[in-house]
């Protein structure tokens, strides 16, 4: 139990540690509203101003702004109350969301089908997931569906061998399509759990790029009519509000159901992982804190919550 709590407590350091830009911004404009002043309609609006500077959107920081006004309005506050308030509303919108990858043993194998813009960490994201995935006991095998990068293939294979997992990969320019059904072939004639497809980055305002994802879509259905199972849009936190239209397109073309927000170590503005919650309803299954395979970690809310506003339970009292 004791090593449970150490490994936790040690989790938690890193997700602090990876949200420092964006805490610290919050935690900094918490500090100067609410030291030595009420909560009153000119705090409360400066409250406003401060979580849409950190991205959380506009219709986001109004409900949350509102919410502390409606609870503590006239009323002398702690710093640290309004960070417990702020981060049990937080927890409360994105606590839905939180869940794990819906991997089904008797499928044999899940498909993932990873996409996103260029740049967001895709194919670094699928290696830490293969390997995480290979520690957890599961057969896993990896497609290197980004064909129009030698650099992707290469650091997909390298992926694969540090996780112990099959990599398919063909030369630069191949058939993306061709390849996906061909790896789905092998991952079902192996038996394996999981198979991961990388795909190229694109832009999610070229339409022929993404007619392309379709594509890979409709092949796969003719091997199983529910693959892929899980399509996986991953996001790079440092896009901010940008991160909306990729979601929007993505989504509307490829029919993604769950997301992964990464380089939120890298941003001030980390807060658009709430304000995507808020919108569109869909899982975050992972988040990237970090370079390190131990900073991609399952996503929890209240943990995310807590390091997004700077509150220290240990040193807030427990919970609020």
């Amino acid at each position: 139990m004791a090593a449970a709590a150490v490994a936790s407590r040690g989790l938690l350091s890193r997700l602090k540690a990876g949200l420092a830009r964006t805490s610290d911004r919050l935690s900094g404009g918490i500090t100067r509203i609410f030291r030595g002043r009420r909560v009153d309609p000119a705090t409360i609006a400066e409250l406003e101003e401060l979580l849409i500077g950190a991205d959380l959107g506009v219709a986001t920081a109004a409900r949350l702004a509102a919410s502390l006004a409606r609870e503590k309005i006239d009323r002398d506050v702690t710093v640290d109350d309004v960070r417990a308030a702020l981060a049990r509303d937080i927890a409360a919108i994105l606590a839905p969301l939180a869940r794990p990858l819906p991997i089904d043993p008797a499928r044999k194998p899940t498909v993932i089908l990873v996409v996103g813009v260029n740049g967001t960490g895709k194919t670094t994201t699928i290696g830490k997931l293969a390997k995480r995935l290979k520690d957890d006991g599961l057969v896993v095998h990896l497609a290197a569906g980004d064909t129009f990068r030698a650099a992707a293939i290469d650091q997909l294979k390298i992926w694969g061998e540090r996780a112990g997992c099959p990599v398919l990969a063909r030369e630069q320019g191949s058939d993306p399509a061709g390849l996906a059904y061909d790896a789905l072939v092998q991952a079902k004639a192996a038996g394996a759990d999981v198979l991961l497809i990388d795909t190229a980055g694109r832009l999610h305002n070229r339409t022929e790029l993404m007619a392309e994802l379709q594509k890979v879509l409709r092949v796969l259905r003719k091997l199983d009519p529910e693959a892929p199972h899980v399509r996986l849009l991953v996001l790079d936190a440092t896009t901010g509000q940008n991160a909306h239209q990729q979601v929007e397109t993505f989504r509307g073309m490829t029919e993604i159901n769950g997301l992964v927000v990464t380089k939120l170590d890298g941003t001030a503005k980390g807060g658009v992982l709430v304000a995507l919650a808020e919108r569109f309803g869909l899982p975050v299954h992972f988040i990237g804190v970090g370079e390190a395979i131990e900073d991609l970690r399952p996503f929890e809310a209240q943990a995310f919550a807590d390091a997004l506003v700077g509150l220290d339970r240990s040193e807030a009292g427990g919970n609020p």
